[in-house]
């Protein structure tokens, strides 16, 4: 069948909710086998988990500060050694991302931003990188956003981060793809999820007016972009930003 992720093993972060969650399902539906990945919200994980397995998936969670090279590292260690393999990374995890004037920002934020959205997926590939040329082959999906694309104001930290992290995936794309690896980015735009329940009604209004195809985006959407990367049928594409957001930066 085309598009299928059958006996391939896939690490979704900061999959316990939201985007991750949806990633971790459609991953799933595609036939992967997924290691879902948590930090501080155990029941959120857990509802996810038993989620996906109603949907007869494969699916098994690990704790791990997906900010953290030796967590990282040792959360790494026992999916392979469960599975054998990681065939697919997808660095999703993400902070709170406040909205503030640059004034208002600290070196503090800024550095966070940065650990996550740059060092993260650098620790995550240092450790799935030796299984994936051993077989020469391997997925690896950021998870960006469309805010690089649009440069949103007064979002300066976030905007900055998420730049660095699709010049990151560029590079690794051209230095990985002699050994059968691809790195391919999505970029979503506002899609509400539990991180957005207080987020002010005219707000959601205001961008939804400039979704050019007229409704809100989905984490099945994303996750729908996610499982087309990590597919054979995208083996012949890599460097690659794929916007998630009905058509906001048609550019």
């Amino acid at each position: 069948m085309p598009f299928s992720l059958e006996n391939k093993v896939a690490l979704v972060t900061g999959s316990s909710r939201g985007l991750g969650s949806g990633i971790a399902m459609a991953l799933g539906k595609a036939g992967a086998k997924v290691c879902i990945n948590y930090f501080n919200n155990s029941s959120a994980a857990e509802n996810t988990l038993t989620g996906l397995r109603e949907n007869g998936i494969h699916a098994t969670m690990f704790r791990a500060d997906a900010s953290d090279r030796d967590q990282i590292n040792s959360m790494v260690e026992a999916i392979e050694e469960k599975f054998g393999s990681l065939d697919i990374l997808v660095p999703n995890a993400t902070p709170d991302q406040p909205q503030k004037p640059i004034e208002e920002y600290d070196a503090e934020f800024y550095r966070q931003m940065y650990e996550f959205f740059v060092m993260s997926p650098f620790y995550l590939t240092r450790a799935v990188l030796p299984g994936m040329k051993k077989r020469g082959h391997g997925r690896i999906i950021n998870i960006t956003s469309e805010v690089f694309h649009s440069s949103v104001p007064e979002f300066s930290a976030y905007v900055a981060a998420k730049g660095g992290q699709i010049g990151w995936s560029r590079s690794m794309a051209n230095e990985l793809a002699p050994h059968g690896i691809t790195v391919n980015t999505v970029a979503p735009g506002w899609i509400p999820t539990e991180r957005h329940e207080n987020d002010p009604q005219e707000d959601k209004d205001a961008y939804l007016k400039t979704i050019p195809l007229g409704r809100w985006g989905k984490p099945e959407d994303v996750g729908n972009a996610v499982s087309y990367f990590s597919s054979d049928e995208a083996s012949f594409i890599t460097g690659q930003t794929l916007c998630v957001n009905g058509g906001r930066t048609p550019w």
